[in-house]
């Protein structure tokens, strides 16, 4: 083989050095690919308390290992040759447009993940074209995020709301989304009491965060999160004037055990606008609600933060979808990690989805920059998965694109 010393010129092309970036935070962003990736990076970032009230679930946290298994166990079935130059991830999601199949859940204590919290969210969900789910539980007020996330200017804020054994306080909170232009009532109805969330209970967590020799420890590694949490406004919530206690304590203080089907059809007729209800479990429960005309319901358990071992809302999805789906908007939520499971449940009937840990894990890994992170990762995805799928539209997507592959069957009685 005939060798020469490689000349100016030809190395010159193969030489070409990456620009500099000097921002860690955008360093650190844009290398994560994935939101395991922000999640990591979240764990570096945020006090252990803080970070596992968001990663925890309830009890031995199998609904949440159960819940993301079954999007691991989806095999997807492609159509080749065909014209995928363009794909369109739009739909109409309760009367209005959106440019993605998913929008932001209501997520309690988010300023606790980071200083920015709710308006980072807000205004993300803005500049995506999505919906923002404000918490009962969320620390940002109703009138602050309409600011940032005007309906006047296309905005979509719904407000999630649990039932408090104070109703009158409950809605008052109802009558505020109303007047600040809130579009849906997202009613929560799977949480009559906490959920047994052990890492909260080990952790000691407390609202505010209590400042012990562990917490003092554990911070010493993460002095960008103290600094926020320290030099911005202090913390309080959209829902309560103050609270000194663990999170368990105050949710057990303020949820009513006492809800009923009378009681949600009361809710309906008090707000002026859609109607969904959030942790729906059961086809039962799903014909019932259609029977009393809401117009979304949500199947989910909570993210596994309730009920340990619930039904996995991705197996129950073509059931529920069979019963009501010509109804009323079937939307879903929990395990939800990556694009790909997004697509999978629009696939499977799916009219929309929600985003919680996902949307936490890119706020605590870089505020609103983290936010915008993970809806990009989200919606390459996306796109991604449906180019290779054959499909350019939602509209598209069916039950043949997805086999679900059994890893739980109910053993025969």
């Amino acid at each position: 083989m005939k060798r020469q010393l490689p000349r100016r010129h030809d190395l010159a092309p193969l030489l070409k050095f990456k620009k500099p970036t000097l921002s860690p935070k955008e360093r650190r962003l844009a290398a994560a690919l994935t939101i395991e990736d922000l999640r990591l990076i979240a764990k570096r970032r945020t006090p252990k308390a803080a970070f596992d009230y968001t990663d925890g679930a309830a009890d031995g946290e199998v609904s949440l290992r159960r819940a993301r298994e079954a999007f691991g166990d989806v095999q997807f079935n492609p159509a080749i040759l065909r014209d995928v130059s363009h794909v369109d991830t739009s739909r109409t999601v309760l009367g209005a447009p959106v440019s993605l199949p998913f929008g932001i859940a209501p997520t309690g204590f988010t300023r606790m993940m980071h200083a920015e919290g709710e308006i980072a969210g807000a205004t993300a969900a803005r500049a995506a074209g999505i919906p923002f789910s404000l918490s009962t539980m969320g620390t940002t007020s109703i009138e602050d995020v309409a600011a940032v996330n005007p309906a006047s200017e296309g905005g979509r804020n719904w407000f999630q709301l649990y039932m408090w054994k104070d109703r009158e306080r409950s809605m008052a909170l109802v009558d505020r989304a109303a007047a600040a232009g809130f579009d849906t009532l997202l009613v929560t109805v799977d949480v009559p009491v906490a959920g047994a969330r052990l890492r909260d209970v080990r952790n000691g967590m407390t609202i505010p965060p209590t400042l012990s020799p562990r917490t003092i420890v554990n911070a010493i590694p993460r002095p960008a999160w103290w600094i926020n949490f320290l030099t911005t406004e202090p913390l309080a919530f959209a829902s309560l004037d103050s609270w000194s206690g663990t999170v368990a304590d105050l949710l057990d203080t303020m949820f009513d055990p006492t809800v009923s089907y009378d009681d949600l059809a009361w809710i309906r007729d008090q707000w002026p606008g859609k109607v969904s209800v959030k942790g729906v479990q059961t086809v039962d429960d799903a014909r019932r609600l259609a029977d009393l005309g809401v117009d979304a319901i949500v199947l989910s358990n909570h993210g596994g933060r309730q009920l340990d071992r619930a039904p996995v809302p991705f197996h129950l999805l073509p059931s529920v979808v069979s019963a009501v789906g010509s109804d009323l908007e079937v939307h879903l939520d929990t395990g939800i990690t990556c694009g790909q499971d997004i697509v999978a449940a629009i696939a499977q009937g799916a009219h929309f989805t929600m985003i919680g840990r996902a949307y936490l894990y890119g706020l605590m890994a870089g505020g609103r920059d983290g936010v915008d992170r993970t809806i990009e990762i989200l919606r390459d995805q996306i796109e991604r998965t449906m180019r290779l799928l054959g499909v350019t539209t939602l509209d598209e997507l069916e039950p043949g694109h997805v086999t679900q592959l059994v890893r739980l069957a109910p053993r025969s009685q």
